[in-house]
């Protein structure tokens, strides 16, 4: 049975040209900032997020825990969407690691609006904890892969500025953003203060992230980064394959586009999905159930009898990622397979 994994998109294997250049890089001790691959990623990664510099992370989770160290003090209060990654799915390190307490807003489609933000911000009060940072999420993982429009973050950049906030992207799949946009990453970067990129998503590369902003910022990072375990030794390695993710790798993200918006199309009129395909924006696929099905159920029976392999998002809930090793076989298989469980249930 030949499996169709979508899960993720970070279960992508790194390409042969990957493992060329991971084969033949040449590397240093990065902690000692000899790393010439390291130091090569890190340049290209800040001249295309338009910023000054760049820090190599081991994973996105450590490069958003790294940029709240830099930007936070323990006590401090920041403002971020309550479906966001940064909030759901990295183990409370805001709260256990940096001290920081999470100010949740309900965005729109998982985005921040400048209103979420001025309903947020604490008035100076002897009693409140001050708020400092907004954090943003592009594309939305939880929301469905959603694009934050450019005129909303241009609103919440302004809305950021006039408080005296700083605001951190996690970007993790900000070349996403940039596809269905049809813009440089640089251009959604320039409305934020900091961002974290991440190459093993999307982008293929077997690990590692990119936390980008201001020279002086990335050097406060640089020492946050050590603290946390993140300081890698020979990892040229690992960034010589990033390096090819920026650059062979960006501008094929529309495939994965065109695939889930035919997977979502052919969901949305099968009996039992609740699905509207014009939200589908970029890579992910979220589905709803009928209140009579359960999604752990189906995905088991997915895998089980169709080596389908997808991922429950909620007890009603079910999430489609597709990548470069998905083909438009393995979309249709995975329609004929969703097709025929939930006609048998019927």
């Amino acid at each position: 049975m030949k499996i169709i994994d979508l899960r993720s998109d970070t279960i992508t294997q790194p390409t042969v040209a990957m493992r060329e250049a991971m084969f033949r890089a040449e590397v240093g001790d990065d902690v000692y900032e000899e790393d010439p691959t390291i130091k090569a990623l890190e340049e290209k990664g800040a001249a295309l997020l338009g910023k000054e510099k760049s820090l190599f992370c081991p994973s996105g989770t450590m490069s958003n825990l790294v940029a709240l160290l830099t930007h936070l003090q323990p006590g401090n209060e920041f403002i971020i969407d309550y479906r966001s990654h940064i909030y759901q799915y990295e183990v409370g390190g805001c709260a256990a690691l940096v001290g920081a307490i999470p100010h949740t807003a309900r965005g729109d489609r998982g985005h921040l609006t400048a209103r979420n933000i001025e309903a947020a911000i604490r008035e100076e009060n002897i009693h409140y904890p001050e708020t400092k940072l907004v954090c943003l999420e592009n594309t939305h993982n939880l929301a469905g892969g959603t694009v934050m429009p450019m005129a909303q973050l241009a609103d919440v950049s302004a809305c950021a500025k006039e408080h005296g906030l700083k605001i951190h992207l996690d970007g993790a799949r900000l070349f996403n953003a940039a596809a269905a946009l049809n813009l440089p990453a640089k251009d959604i970067a320039q409305y934020v203060d900091t961002v974290n990129i991440c190459l093993s998503k999307g982008l293929a590369a077997p690990a590692g992230s990119l936390l980008c902003g201001t020279e002086e910022f990335i050097v406060k990072a640089r020492k946050k980064r050590k603290m946390v375990g993140g300081g890698m030794r020979q990892s040229g390695f690992l960034a010589a394959a990033g390096i090819v993710a920026l650059e062979d790798m960006t501008e094929r993200l529309l495939e994965d586009h065109a695939l889930a918006k035919k997977l979502a199309l052919g969901l949305a009129v099968i009996p039992g999905v609740i699905l509207d395909p014009a939200q589908v924006e970029t890579n992910i696929v979220k589905i709803d159930l009928a209140e009579s099905l359960d999604a752990e159920t189906l995905v088991a029976s997915l895998k089980e009898n169709y080596g389908v392999l997808c991922g429950t998002a909620g007890k009603n809930s079910i999430r489609f990622v597709t990548h470069y090793q998905i083909d438009e076989a393995g979309i249709i298989a995975t329609m004929d397979a969703v097709k025929e469980l939930l006609t048998a249930k019927a």
